[in-house]
């Protein structure tokens, strides 16, 4: 979140965790990662539309073939994703 504050105004959000999710939704139900969930409420005051969203891990593959190349890097790796909304008209998507 904090990359994408750096680098995109996309407010959606995805992830392979439904614990995630659940986390995000419902901070106080997950005490024992509660100094993290304080600085994703903080981080989410940012994004004024910001949903999260459940992607199948099979739907992930760029993600993945990142995470396994990623180890071969010897220095720091940030990867901001941002994709074109489908219902945008084709002459805007450049």
């Amino acid at each position: 979140m904090e990359s994408m504050l750096q680098h995109s105004t996309c407010q959606r959000f995805g992830t392979d965790c439904k614990n995630l999710i659940a986390m995000v939704v419902d901070p106080q139900a997950w005490t024992n990662f509660s100094t993290e969930l304080e600085v994703i409420q903080l981080l989410k005051m940012c994004f004024p539309d910001f949903k999260i969203e459940y992607f199948p891990r099979v739907q992930n593959g760029i993600v993945d073939s990142l995470a396994r190349n990623v180890h071969s890097f010897h220095r720091s790796l940030c990867f901001v994703g941002c994709s074109i909304p489908v219902w945008l008209p084709k002459q805007l998507q450049v």
